[in-house]
């Protein structure tokens, strides 16, 4: 049995940060509300700069934008619901729209974000990879604000550990935790931004960067979910160690692999690439 000591950690002392970053009395501002507009934000940035690679106006980049910060909001919350809390969301139906408590699921979002953005290529006679193709390397960073916002939540976190940077959450217990949430944000949000927009860089064929963005978000997540505590409604599903979120993933790996095979093989086109982002 692992046993730890406080020189083990060099955070012992309990994160609390407050999750309202503005309180005006009659209003207040929480940061996780904050860091999904942060990623909102960079999405914004990113995506007018390669706006000419579809061949669209700045207005139509803002407005897929839109359509897809939609999706994530309504897809990600009801998601969460449907995978992670459906019992306590069908006795208080009204929690699924407290968003600033936590509470959102990546898969549900990106479901929804996949929703609208076939709603989108219908309305704007784009295809539907032509334009995931555009979007998958937009999306980590947001990942990346994200889990910040659970860390400064202090929700989400990892299994006991011994590790020098191991830390002790409020609602977590005494002992120190893997600080999963920022394993998350590194792998999840900056490194897979980092494969995304170097892949990206160059034309490459119809759907591989969506199918690169998927088998990378998949795998990466799947890795964390072995540091990460899983959800107390599941607990591990099976062979004592397999979790939701690992059984979410799974087909995103697999459907990543299959999308690569298939634009490397059978895609007749590449999806354009003018210049180097800056």
């Amino acid at each position: 049995m692992m046993r730890l000591t406080p020189n083990q950690s060099m955070f012992m002392n309990p994160l609390q940060i407050n999750p309202v970053a503005i309180d005006l009395g009659f209003i207040q501002v929480h940061w996780y509300g904050l860091m999904y507009l942060f990623g909102f934000a960079a999405a914004w940035i990113l995506a007018r700069q390669r706006a000419d690679r579809l061949g669209l106006s700045k207005n139509q980049v803002e407005d897929l934008l839109f359509y897809g910060a939609l999706g994530v909001i309504v897809g990600g919350r009801l998601g969460y619901a449907l995978f992670y809390d459906l019992a306590a969301n069908l006795d208080n139906p009204l929690n699924i729209f407290k968003i600033w408590q936590g509470g959102m699921s990546f898969h549900g979002g990106l479901l929804g974000v996949l929703v609208t953005v076939w709603l989108y290529g219908r309305k704007h006679n784009r295809t539907f990879f032509q334009l995931t193709d555009f979007i998958a390397p937009l999306v980590p960073l947001g990942l990346f604000f994200g889990r910040i916002g659970n860390f400064i939540n202090g929700e989400l976190w990892g299994r006991v550990s011994d590790m020098p940077w191991a830390m002790v959450f409020a609602s977590g217990g005494p002992l120190p935790r893997h600080p999963s949430q920022l394993y998350e944000a590194i792998l999840e949000g900056l490194v897979l931004f980092a494969l995304l927009w170097w892949f990206s860089a160059q034309a490459r064929p119809r759907a591989a960067v969506s199918g690169l963005f998927l088998l990378g978000y998949g795998s990466f997540r799947f890795f964390v979910e072995f540091f990460r505590v899983p959800d107390p409604q599941y607990g591990y599903l099976a062979f004592d160690w397999l979790t939701m979120g690992q059984i979410l993933c799974i087909p995103m790996i697999l459907g990543g692999i299959v999308m690569m095979i298939w634009a490397y093989r059978f895609s007749p086109t590449k999806s354009t690439a003018k210049s180097r982002p800056q």
